[in-house]
Parts: structure tokens; C-alpha cells; sequence
């Protein structure tokens, strides 16, 4: 049965161990959580599996027969539970503990850190393929900066130097706040920061970051943002989702062309969309763009990872990415992610 249909998962133990085994296993399209148990209802990962719509409860018993799991996995180290769950499993689920829930625990954590440097390294691939509008917009102020500053050597008229001096430090602040921005979108974030957070505000913010790292002065960005709800996710991850987005849909139009974001919400769930009216994806890719490593763009433009990261974070907070496109009329990306509760 279980080589057919998904192994459903009870997690015993929802502190770093098990919210890292809830995030691999969430993102595992042939496993399903049931549900998480801890004495703690605070504890990490019974946040999360609350936010990913999971059940949850404080002792075993009452989730073990209402539910009952093809697989319990033990992280809680209590040498008593073991007993305890043996007497009260119904027959043919099967109990994972002791040192092999502590091998797959750590397998977690390694799969968790790996998959972050994934994202680190998509972050700079972002950077560097889009370097050159970097420069572009940074050396515009510097070259104002260079202009007003020769002027100034033989500038003598009091009210003049001092517009001289107010422009130079214009420029320079804008500077400052190109790659201040450049340095939050890719700084190492922390894992454990789970917050409320605003889809149209994380959007504008993506947008933000596409017209620091290119040239935008040709695509017009229409935003339809309606009230939500929040979602609960950590900010750097919802941030690169809707960077990637941004950036793949600038780059499918060439840097020219109408570029409509929008969210809403509906039965619990807010809704966030980017569309580009580009040349649109050829039907045969839309069921391998998900995939690690594939890329329609020219060698060096692009890893291959950032939908494939994109899908995998929007997943792991109980969410869903799709994709509507039609040859020559442009592509939709949709993330749907669940309110906070």
C-alpha cells in the first residue's frame, strides 16, 4: 500500500530535530505530516505545523488513535515513550526512535543547511547576472559625484557650492542605500525567524530590489494589491520567492514590456501574482520549469535553481506555486499561501 499512496507521518518531538524533520518531510510530495505532538505548544515546530494547517497536540494518545499514522517518529528523547507509544500504536504502524529517528534528525538538518546555501547561492547568481544594471545604477550618482566635485575646484560663489554640496551628498546617499539593499537581500539568514508577514509589502520590496539590479526604465509596473491577511514565513525565503519571480519575468520581456503584480485573498488563502506580457513559455517546459537545474536561458544567465527554490519554499509553509502561459501573450505565476493563524 504504502509504494502507492503517501506515508502518513506523526511526529513525536517539535523542537529543532523535529520542526527540521516537518520541513523535509512537508516538502516531500510522497509523505504526509498528520500530525506533531509536544508538551510544549509553543515549541518550533509546533508553530509551524499550525501554520501549515497540521494537527497538533500536547500528548500522544489522542493523535495516535484518531489518526492512525502508517509511521511515528520519535524525537523526543524520552526513554519512556517508547513503551508508551509500543502499548497504544494500532497494528501496522510502524515506530521510528532511539538512534535511527536521531540518523534521519540529523540527515534533516544537513538536507536544511544544504538547501539554505542553495538559496545563498541563487541569491548571488541573481546578482551576478543582473551586474550589469547594478553598475549602471550606481554609476550614475558617481558620475554626478566625479561632475559636481571638479566644478567645485574653481566654484567661489557661496549659494552655488553649497547646491554643489547638497547634490554630492544626494548622490551619495543613494549610493549607500543601492548597496544596503544589495547587502539585506544577500546576507545569510536566520532559519529560525518565523514572522507575520505583508505579500504586497514583500512584492513592492521585490520590485524594489529588480530596479536596484536592472535596467526598468522601459517596463511599466502595474500593482493591484488588495487587503490580506497575513501569511507566517520567514522573510529572506518569501523575499527571494518574489525577487526570483520579478527578476525571470523583466528578463523573459527583454526589459520592455507591462509587468502586473497583484495579491488578493480568498477562503484563507492570500494569493500573489506576478504576470509579464513576454513571449510566454512553450507548453512542452511548463511541466519541467519546477525542476532542478532546468533553464531556458542562454548559458551564464541562469543556475536552474531559482524556480525549483521557489516551489520548494512556497511548499514547505503549506503553500502552492502554478503557472498559466500562452505562446506569445505572456506567463502568470501564482503563490498561494495559507493566512496566518
Amino acid at each position: 500500500m504504502l509504494e502507492t499512496s503517501q506515508i502518513r507521518v506523526l511526529i513525536l518531538g517539535a523542537g529543532k530535530g523535529g520542526q527540521a524533520l516537518l520541513e523535509l518531510f512537508a516538502s516531500a510530495p510522497a509523505v504526509e505530516v498528520v500530525g506533531v505532538v509536544d508538551i510544549n505548544p509553543d515549541a518550533p515546530g509546533m508553530l509551524l505545523a499550525r501554520n501549515l494547517g497540521i494537527a497538533t497536540a500536547t500528548e500522544p494518545l489522542s493523535l495516535i488513535r484518531t489518526i492512525r499514522p502508517d509511521l511515528i517518529v520519535d524525537v523526543t528523547g524520552d526513554a519512556v515513550m517508547a513503551g508508551h507509544i509500543a502499548r497504544h500504536k494500532p497494528p501496522g504502524t510502524e515506530v521510528l526512535g532511539g538512534t535511527s529517528a536521531l540518523l534521519v534528525w540529523k540527515l534533516a538538518q544537513y538536507e536544511r543547511e544544504l538547501r539554505h546555501q542553495l538559496i545563498q547561492v541563487e541569491k548571488l547568481a541573481t546578482i551576478g547576472t543582473l551586474a550589469s544594471g547594478i553598475a549602471h545604477e550606481i554609476n550614475n550618482p558617481l558620475y554626478a559625484i566625479t561632475g559636481l566635485s571638479e566644478h567645485l575646484i574653481d566654484e567661489t560663489r557661496p549659494e552655488i557650492i553649497r547646491e554643489y554640496i547638497l547634490e554630492i551628498i544626494q548622490s551619495g546617499r543613494r549610493i549607500a542605500s543601492i548597496v544596503q539593499d544589495l547587502n539585506a537581500y544577500t546576507r545569510r539568514s536566520n532559519l529560525e525567524t518565523i514572522c507575520d508577514l505583508d505579500l504586497s509589502q514583500m512584492i513592492e520590496e521585490a520590485v524594489k530590489m529588480a530596479r536596484r539590479a536592472s535596467v526598468l526604465d522601459e517596463v511599466h509596473v502595474k500593482s493591484r494589491f488588495l487587503e490580506t491577511a497575513p501569511v507566517r514565513a520567514n522573510p529572506d525565503e518569501l523575499l527571494q520567492v518574489f525577487v526570483n519571480l520579478v527578476t525571470n519575468a523583466v528578463q523573459a520581456m527583454n526589459g520592455k514590456g507591462l509587468l502586473t503584480v497583484s495579491t488578493s485573498q480568498s477562503n484563507g488563502t492570500i494569493r500573489a501574482t506576478i504576470q509579464d506580457s513576454g513571449p510566454g513559455i512553450d507548453p512542452s517546459l511548463l511541466g519541467k520549469i519546477f525542476d532542478p537545474f532546468f533553464t531556458t536561458k542562454d548559458p551564464g544567465k541562469g543556475t536552474g535553481l531559482g524556480l525549483h527554490i521557489v516551489r520548494d519554499i512556497v511548499t514547505r509553509y503549506g503553500g502552492k506555486v502554478t503557472v498559466e502561459s500562452v505562446p506569445g501573450q505572456g506567463s502568470s505565476f501564482t503563490v498561494n499561501l495559507p493566512a496566518a493563524r
